[in-house]
């Protein structure tokens, strides 16, 4: 198959570049993100270095070059939702629908579990009515064939290409929830950081 030679490997500020060239074309062709602007290079790997403080940033890679990007962050930000995460992935435009986006989540699952986090959280763009040209019900799909059930839909919620669109949350428990229940842990302490300038650290954990 084609994805068997896909690394996935923790990301590096260092990435930023390259990683944007995936999601520029989500901003620019897409409702998938609600972003109008493609950030920039400098903004864009301050997110990862920001994001990579606390939670896993994961690169998917076939012959050194990025073909996809997954991460987490905070649901939200009050101590009462430390157990909780919201998900993000991204594919290359040219590699969608080649197993990538399952071998990320699958990596990023496990590494948050190692963490003690218990709650993926999604937040989803979908149509409202039809599909169109910007937006289809793929990403919907995507996360409830990962096991991930719906508990919430804001209609016309987001304005983008003179179009109204929902945002859906979706969410799959990925630990137990107890009463006494022991504080997640960053990222950085299951796993260590790569260097600045270094390929990273394949995750296989």
């Amino acid at each position: 198959m084609k994805n068997q030679d896909i690394r996935i490997r923790i990301a590096s500020p260092c990435d930023g570049e390259k990683l944007l060239k995936i999601y520029g074309p989500y901003v620019e062709k897409t409702a998938v993100t609600f972003e109008y602007q493609i950030p920039g290079v400098e903004e864009f790997s301050e997110r990862i270095e920001k994001t990579m403080r606390r939670y896993p940033y994961l690169v998917a890679e076939r012959g050194g070059e990025p073909v996809g990007y997954a991460y987490a962050g905070a649901f939200h930000d009050r101590a009462a939702y430390d157990w909780a995460v919201e998900t993000s992935i991204y594919v290359a435009w040219n590699e969608k629908k080649t197993g990538i986006g399952r071998k990320l989540h699958d990596m990023l699952e496990k590494a948050l579990k190692k963490q003690g986090i218990l709650n993926m959280n999604a937040c989803v763009a979908c149509p409202w009515g039809e599909e169109d040209e910007y937006l289809t019900r793929n990403s919907l799909e995507f996360h409830r064939h990962l096991g991930y059930r719906l508990v919430g839909e804001f209609c016309q919620c987001g304005y983008k290409f003179g179009r109204w669109y929902n945002m859906a949350w979706l969410e799959k428990h990925i630990g137990e929830h107890l009463g006494d229940q022991p504080a997640p842990v960053a990222f950085r302490e299951v796993r260590d950081m790569p260097v600045c300038g270094a390929r990273g650290t394949e995750w296989r954990k």
